[in-house]
């Protein structure tokens, strides 16, 4: 169990692109007070395991209001996330432009950190047929990979100046890879059901 618990983790900590949420973090906050910083910091964090929980746990039900199958679905949402995938190998994801007024839940937590790629991952990975301890089990990933991302936010000044933004560039392409992968296995999982 242990075993799941890790491969869910690591799953779910690349889904939500910490790297280039680090970056856009950074972009939003420059000139911030340090404690502000770290306020919103978890104000995020806390809005994206919100997000998250309801995502993973009730697309069963979103599937059923729209009639959708599991696998049409898979196949879709893994095209979206090998897109996303692309667009952060070869850099040309965007930060959206700054809002007035809060920004802990919009941009930040939607769409930065789950956008329609992540929605989509979730969506499809909470649908699938489950015991109550794999969805314990997931749930506690999910929220463990969520407060990862959270606490590199609280510490993001001291990464960029670990690192600096060229090295949060290079492991966003990293990330990319991964979801690249992630992205295949979906739509291959997809197809093959549905051909099934």
């Amino acid at each position: 169990m242990s075993q799941l618990f890790i491969s869910v983790y690591i799953k779910f900590f690349f889904l939500l692109t910490p790297f280039f949420v680090l970056s856009a973090f950074l972009v939003y906050t420059t000139g911030m007070e340090a404690g502000r910083q770290r306020m919103l910091a978890l104000r995020v964090t806390l809005a994206v395991i919100v997000t998250c929980l309801v995502l993973y746990h009730f697309g069963n039900s979103i599937f059923a209001v729209f009639g959708i199958t599991v696998d049409a679905f898979r196949i879709g949402a893994g095209c979206l996330l090998f897109l996303s995938a692309v667009s952060l190998v070869r850099g040309q994801r965007t930060v959206p432009e700054e809002t007035d007024g809060d920004i802990h839940v919009v941009p930040l937590a939607i769409p930065i950190t789950v956008g329609p790629a992540t929605t989509g991952a979730l969506l499809i990975m909470g649908a699938g047929e489950q015991t109550y301890l794999q969805r314990l089990v997931d749930s506690g990933a999910l929220c463990l990979a969520v407060m990862s991302v959270g606490l590199m936010l609280i510490m993001a000044p001291a990464i960029d100046r670990l690192i600096g933004r060229n090295g949060l560039a290079i492991l966003s392409k990293l990330t990319g890879l991964i979801l690249s992968a992630l992205a295949a296995q979906i739509v291959f999982t997809g197809i093959k059901n549905f051909l099934g």
